[in-house]
């Protein structure tokens, strides 16, 4: 992040060292070397009295954090909801027919829940790759590696790119129905 590199050039600016800097702001010189070497990140409180002692904007101060916070903070939530999408999707397939075989409709009705929690997790997925302006896998790549997402949309081509959707529902269902077939399988040798 550009926060540390600022730090540094405003207190070697200022002629002060981590130590001194440090007592001007109430805080330890271990604190001031964690926010120069990236390692954590102030709280608003300690940027305002940074801003205010180096007699600079809080925008000179953080000058391009915001965006880059924004990027890793959308990535995180992105992997996170794809994450509980396929974990619960995986339960899904796996349990439907031991939880049938044990309580009839009402382990269906399990398998349901995890089913609904997986398809909640993929509308928001569906919806943060609509706001992203992200169809194709490779934007969703460059998206979620921090790269330039633009280069990636230059090369769509809707035909093939309806033709790869087509592909990814037909290879997930496949793979749905062979951990189901698997997980009957298992259930049926060990516990029949």
């Amino acid at each position: 992040m550009n926060f540390s590199k600022q730090l540094k050039i405003y207190r070697e600016r200022d002629g002060l060292s981590q130590e001194e800097l440090a007592e001007k702001i109430y805080v330890t010189r271990q604190t001031i070397s964690k926010w120069e070497n990236d390692h954590t990140y102030p709280d608003i409180h300690n940027l305002i009295a940074l801003s205010t002692l180096f007699e600079v904007s809080l925008d000179e101060l953080i000058k391009g954090d915001v965006e880059n916070m924004r990027q890793t903070i959308g990535v995180a939530k992105f992997n996170k909801h794809t994450g509980v999408m396929f974990v619960f999707m995986i339960m899904t397939v796996i349990s439907i027919v031991p939880l049938m075989d044990l309580w009839g409709w009402y382990g269906v009705g399990i398998s349901l829940v995890f089913w609904v929690i997986s398809m909640v997790a993929a509308l928001k997925i569906e919806k943060m790759k609509k706001m992203e302006n992200i169809q194709t896998y490779a934007e969703i790549l460059a998206f979620t590696e921090g790269k330039n997402i633009q280069a990636a949309r230059e090369k769509r081509d809707k035909k093939r790119d309806r033709v790869n959707k087509i592909k990814i529902v037909l290879v997930f269902t496949l793979t749905a129905a062979i951990i189901c077939l698997i997980s009957v399988f298992i259930w049926n040798w060990f516990f029949r």
